[in-house]
């Protein structure tokens, strides 16, 4: 027996749930298929920008989420191989916070009704089926699906359906932490940053109690074995630390060990999203599975809320007649409204191509300079540094 959707999300991620949350506030359910059985919050927590905090308004979740984090107000950027004072970067004008994964997927579920979210639903193929795509998850379910959005992560199904190749490692890793000071961690609202050469590490406080921390480096072979060990990393960043203040050493020593995690820093080519397809038919890609990028500039998870609440309109003009009720109780032309999806989606593609390239190579470039081992590289990041104090 097969199940018909109007829309199929994979994926319980930032972008999926946003879609999904976008299309609740404009009146179309959606099914979100999530491969665990319950959210998965990796990461710990990440950078948002201006730019997410009017996504999160735009899906009416905004002031809940401020309640709950610091307003940022600058960064103090520090080398760990001259010998200068940290220079200090306003954010004035710009609302940057560091958000807590957990609590931002915890609350965008809560908004959605109980049955948007299906857990231990993997997909494990897609198939053509006149104006609709046939969905086979792996305990033998069968979806039918107008719209199928894949925000399925770096290793997507849905982009491979697409035609993408799988994201490339950058040559460099990060390992991320998250550690609950209570009573208080007294560092104040500033985040810190260090650039070494081949390391950059830093830490920035969600609250008065979470502080988020990283390191990433540029990963030998031997490394390898330190991904599935939270040990052997905890130890690894103690090792890194030693030209370090000593507030990021006691951030990582005050981290637990089920709040440490490694991974492989991956980037989707540029020219990939030039010429690749972006949406084909009634199908289309966003978040990570669209635009993996480097954390360097922090945006990220900025893009997937950009992405869910774009898409959630480009969709809602297809679906939606102009009077605002879906369809006016007519019989659909299956055709007619085939067109439009893929109108829309074709919008959706247009609006993100050129924005998704410009931060993912933007941002690769960042962490190339900040990062590289290079001795000309490694001249031209000190004399930047040491012209912040001119």
């Amino acid at each position: 027996m097969e199940i018909v959707e109007d829309v199929v999300i994979v994926g319980a991620g930032i972008a999926g749930l946003t879609t999904s949350l976008g299309l609740h506030r404009l009146g179309i359910r959606s099914l979100v298929l999530e491969s665990s059985d319950e959210l998965r919050i990796t990461g710990f927590a990440f950078t948002t920008w201006s730019n997410a905090w009017k996504a999160l308004d735009a899906v009416g979740i905004g002031e809940s989420l401020r309640h709950q984090h610091y307003l940022t107000p600058s960064i103090l950027v520090a080398s760990t191989f001259l010998d200068q004072p940290a220079s200090e970067i306003s954010y004035k004008g710009h609302e940057i916070r560091c958000l807590q994964r957990r609590l931002l997927l915890e609350t965008l579920a809560k908004e959605l009704p109980s049955d948007t979210i299906r857990f231990s639903s993997k997909v494990v193929s897609i198939e053509e089926s006149g104006f609709f795509k046939r969905l086979h998850l792996s305990d033998g379910t069968i979806l039918k699906t107008k719209v199928l959005i894949g925000c399925d992560g770096v290793n997507s199904v849905v982009a491979k359906w697409l035609g993408f190749d799988k994201p490339v490692f950058t040559g460099r890793s990060a390992i991320r932490g998250s550690a609950n000071f209570k009573g208080g961690h007294g560092f104040g609202l500033k985040f810190r940053q260090f650039l070494g050469k081949g390391l950059r590490s830093g830490f920035l406080p969600c609250n008065d109690e979470n502080v988020y921390w990283f390191l990433t480096w540029i990963p030998s072979t031997k490394d390898e074995e330190l991904e599935d060990d939270p040990v052997k990393l905890k130890q690894f960043v103690m090792s890194k630390l030693e030209d370090i203040p000593n507030e990021m050493k006691s951030v990582v020593g005050k981290t637990e060990l089920d709040a440490i995690a490694s991974s492989p820093l991956r980037y989707r080519r540029p020219w990939e999203l030039l010429w690749g397809n972006i949406s084909k038919g009634n199908v289309c890609v966003a978040g990570d599975a669209l635009h993996p990028m480097t954390p360097d500039l922090g945006q990220g998870g900025c893009a997937a809320l950009e992405d869910g609440v774009v898409l959630a309109r480009c969709i809602a003009e297809a679906l939606l007649k102009p009077g605002g009720e879906e369809n006016n109780g007519k019989i659909v032309d299956e055709e007619e409204e085939y067109r439009r999806i893929e109108i829309g989606l074709k919008i959706f593609a247009q609006k993100r191509r050129w924005r998704s390239i410009d931060l993912i190579s933007t941002s690769y470039m960042v962490g190339y300079i900040q990062q590289n081992n290079g001795t000309i590289i490694n001249f031209l990041r000190e004399i930047v540094i040491v012209l912040r104090h001119v």
